[in-house]
Order: structure tokens, then C-alpha cells, then sequence
């Protein structure tokens, strides 16, 4: 007796999770521009179309990364500016947990796809350190671009370090040897806390 069972008919099934959690493998290991759908499904040995029961196409599944990468834990520190920089750095060490993340989240929210979790949050600890509503959304606004384009700075040089086309960054306020992460964090802090200093500076 011979069975009728084809055995194509019954793929490999994957979760919405397993689907992200395959994409973030390929952007970590090869970078933004090699995510492709073709390659997300030989990663997971489906066919591409089999993706698009989760995803309706490639940018819905990077805005569906995005707001992964943007997934910050609320911070412990007190209520006020702390409270924001705390949230500022927490964005940062995000992003650059994720190779590219910075223009994947970027992307996502020039199209209004996603990622908006960060401004929310950083719009609520303002007004909680005492800014008005209205003028505590463009601060957030501010304060996420300047996130957003500090670490695709850094991560863009990390990788044409990693190739050896930079040379390390030197600063000239030291004669004391610093590393790239740490030049690039006290930037980072400096120009955060530039820009709170700006909002203190208005009254």
C-alpha cells in the first residue's frame, strides 16, 4: 500500500518570533544591506513567499525590528533630567547592540512604520522632570535625532575600523590614551547633555 502523504506538503512551520529572530541573526552577522527576504528564507529553509504570512513585505518586517531594537527597560533614577539621560544612554547601548541598528530604527521612523516607543518615553520623562507637553515633544525629537545620528556615526566607523580604512580617533584635550567607545560615549554624553542644558538655559 502506498501512501499518499506528499511530503511537501507540509513545510517547516515558523513563528512571527522565529522570523525576527532569524532577520536579527543576518543583520548582525552581514549588515542591513544583506538582509534580504531570499536570504531570511533560506536561513529558516522556507520558500520566500512562506514570509509573507507574517510580514507583508521587507519594510514591515524591519519596522517590526525596529521596534525589537528600541525595546528599552524603563529606568530606575529619579524623576528629572537624570531620568532622561538615563533613557538617552539606554537607547544608545541598544542600538548599538544591533549591527545597523541605528539606520534600521531611523528608516523605520522617517516612514512612520514603528520605532516610536523611544519618543514616548523620552516625551514622558521630560514632562515628568517639569517641561510643558508641547515643548517636551520637540525636545524628544531633538534628542532622537541627535541618538540616532551619534551612533550611525559610530557604528559606521566601527566597521570601516573593523576593515582597517579609519584610524582610531584621537582627541586633543589628553595626552592620555582613550579607546574608540570611549571617546565616542563622552561625546555622546556631552552632546546629551548639551542639549538639556540648552532646554534648562530657556526657563
Amino acid at each position: 500500500m502506498t501512501s499518499s502523504r506528499n511530503p511537501r506538503s507540509a513545510p517547516t512551520r515558523h513563528s512571527r518570533e522565529d522570523v525576527a529572530d532569524a532577520a536579527l541573526d543576518i543583520l548582525n552577522s552581514f549588515g542591513l544591506a544583506d538582509l534580504t527576504m531570499r536570504r531570511l528564507a533560506q536561513s529558516l529553509d522556507v520558500q520566500p513567499s512562506a514570509l509573507y504570512w507574517h510580514y507583508e513585505n521587507k519594510q514591515s518586517l524591519l519596522a517590526h525590528l525596529a521596534d525589537l531594537i528600541v525595546d528599552v527597560p524603563d529606568s530606575e533614577a529619579s524623576p528629572g533630567t537624570d531620568r532622561v539621560r538615563a533613557r538617552c544612554l539606554a537607547l544608545r547601548e541598544r542600538l548599538l547592540a544591533y549591527r545597523d541598528g541605528a539606520e534600521v530604527v531611523a528608516s523605520t521612523l522617517a516612514l512612520g512604520l514603528g520605532a516610536e516607543a523611544p519618543g514616548i518615553d523620552l516625551t514622558a520623562a521630560l514632562v515628568d522632570a517639569g517641561t510643558d507637553p508641547e515643548t517636551a515633544a520637540r525636545v524628544s525629537g531633538v534628542l532622537l535625532h541627535f541618538i540616532l545620528g551619534q551612533v550611525s556615526h559610530e557604528q559606521q566607523r566601527a566597521q570601516a575600523g573593523s576593515l582597517g580604512a579609519v584610524a582610531p580617533k584621537t582627541t586633543a584635550s589628553t595626552t592620555t590614551a582613550v579607546t574608540d567607545a570611549e571617546a565616542e560615549s563622552a561625546e555622546f554624553i556631552f552632546g546629551v547633555d548639551l542639549i538639556l542644558g540648552g532646554l534648562a538655559a530657556r526657563g
